[in-house]
């Protein structure tokens, strides 16, 4: 599939077939295009937090209340070290969430790539999901997306409303 009609087609999936596990090779084929994200001086301040194991998707399914959620064969956990992420010198900017948002595009747009669905999700109990995977003290919590199949049947929405480009590009 050619870039721009992968990134025109992609859509938040609300619809996972928890019994269709997505394969190894394919789970490692997204996380590998995070892995390959760029970041600020190159810091990679991030980890995957992979959840596959029915006893921890449990777990975490109870950090959002969505029943759809809870259907998912995985969740990933986006988290970051703000402690090794690239910090401006003159106004102490960290990068942090520049850093994991560009990982996070890369991951759902690879998911995407493979047929694997994807729901870009900030809203969940943080504390609740801390506790769950074992946060470290110098780490943050950025956003979690399920991944897998949508049940066979599903089909996209495919009305992504958008701005038209000359109404969010000014050029000078």
């Amino acid at each position: 599939m050619d870039f721009y009609e992968l990134i025109s087609k992609r859509e938040s999936i609300r619809d996972y077939d928890l019994s269709n596990p997505v394969s190894d090779d394919v789970l490692n084929r997204i996380l590998e295009a995070g892995r390959l994200a760029p970041s600020a001086a190159n810091r990679q301040p991030w980890t995957f937090v992979l959840v596959s194991s029915p006893e921890k998707l449990k777990e975490v399914g109870m950090c959002y209340h969505k029943d759809w959620f809870k259907q998912a064969p995985h969740i990933l956990v986006i988290v970051g070290d703000k402690s090794k992420s690239w910090v401006r010198g003159y106004d102490g900017f960290n990068s942090i969430e520049t850093d994991l948002a560009i990982a996070m595009d890369h991951i759902i747009l690879a998911a995407e790539n493979e047929g694997v669905g994807t729901c870009w999700i900030i809203a969940y109990d943080y504390e609740k999901l801390a506790n769950t995977i074992g946060l470290k003290e110098d780490e943050v919590i950025f956003c979690i997306t399920p991944l897998g199949y949508q049940h066979e049947g599903f089909k996209k929405r495919g009305n992504k409303i958008r701005k038209p480009l000359n109404k969010i590009v000014r050029r000078i």
